[in-house]
């Protein structure tokens, strides 16, 4: 199809970071729990004495990134400095990058219904790579049953469609780094 003439001719382009995307905050109900957020990232920032850093990567041929984007762009409104790279990366590719931004959390979203080969892949690289502690968390389509598997391996928290308060989701990501950095989770 037409994409893959444009990706012959231009190749594959990831997104730097999510501060181009421009998306602006939600209003209402959403920024009222944002406010709570926002404290929790500044006060964890504060007790680590740097910006709290979240990788969010799509690997695997899946190419629906609306998921992923809007929990890159909640977690920027939130204080979290993000890294997205766009869609398409393989595990090594989103292991190099959690090791050289120094993130303090790896998102992956995975909606193919690949999870139970990628994420153990990424896992792989990060121990390889002497990151073992890094936490990671998949968001996606993803059975319970996979959920548990997944947990069982190493995986902090598993998000599928049922988890949809995205401020929800941002204070778990805070809870998960702060268990790795072992501070107490102080909500």
């Amino acid at each position: 199809g037409w994409t893959s003439a444009l990706r012959e001719d231009f190749g594959e382009v990831p997104a730097p970071t999510v501060e181009a995307a421009g998306v602006g905050m939600a209003s209402g109900a959403a920024s009222a729990g944002m406010a709570e957020v926002r404290d929790y990232v500044r006060r964890t920032q504060e007790e680590l004495g740097e910006r709290l850093r979240l990788l969010v990567g799509k690997p695997g041929l899946d190419g629906h990134s609306n998921g992923a984007e809007q929990i890159a762009v909640r977690a920027r409104d939130a204080g979290f400095e993000v890294i997205y790279q766009g869609i398409r990366l393989t595990p090594a590719q989103i292991v190099a990058a959690a090791v050289a931004e120094d993130v303090h959390l790896v998102g992956l979203s995975i909606l193919s219904g690949s999870h139970l080969e990628l994420v153990p892949e990424v896992l792989k690289g990060l121990r390889e790579a002497g990151a073992h502690e890094l936490p990671v968390i998949v968001g996606g389509i993803i059975p319970e049953s996979d959920g548990h598997t997944l947990k069982g391996l190493g995986v902090a928290e598993v998000f599928t469609p049922k988890d949809f308060g995205l401020n929800d989701i941002m204070m778990r990501f805070v809870d998960v780094i702060r268990e790795s950095r072992e501070l107490p989770v102080s909500r």
